[in-house]
């Protein structure tokens, strides 16, 4: 599925890959994310994705009326506030989300996977 806008010079499609690509680098600089987790099904262990590799953190999701839903799995650092990570994720997510694509987002879903200690 494709996010799509239509203006008086034709349409504009937008992968869902894309998306996730643009929210995954936009939430490794948020403060207190250490990076995106993989979870596997299979035996539960949860892995610190690469740089190269952020969208696989994220499931972008479009409504029937073309909003955007994004669930992040993340790590977070230790000590750091998890309530006012996730508001600043949420909330810097949303502005840019929404700045670089023109389309609107509907929910944010924070799932923190994982805490580890920056080196």
């Amino acid at each position: 599925m494709k996010g799509r806008m239509d203006n008086e010079l034709g349409t504009i499609s937008i992968d869902l890959d894309v998306i996730a690509t643009y929210a995954g680098s936009v939430a490794v600089e948020c403060f207190g994310i250490v990076g995106m987790a993989a979870v596997s099904m299979k035996d539960g262990l949860v892995k610190l994705l690469r740089r190269d590799s952020l969208k696989h953190g994220i499931n972008v999701s479009l409504s029937e009326d073309n909003k955007i839903s994004l669930d992040f799995h993340v790590i977070i650092s230790y000590g750091v506030s998890i309530s006012a990570v996730a508001q600043n994720l949420m909330s810097n997510v949303k502005y840019r989300v929404e700045e670089f694509t023109g389309m609107e987002i509907e929910r944010i879903n924070v799932l923190v996977e994982g805490v580890r200690t920056i080196d």
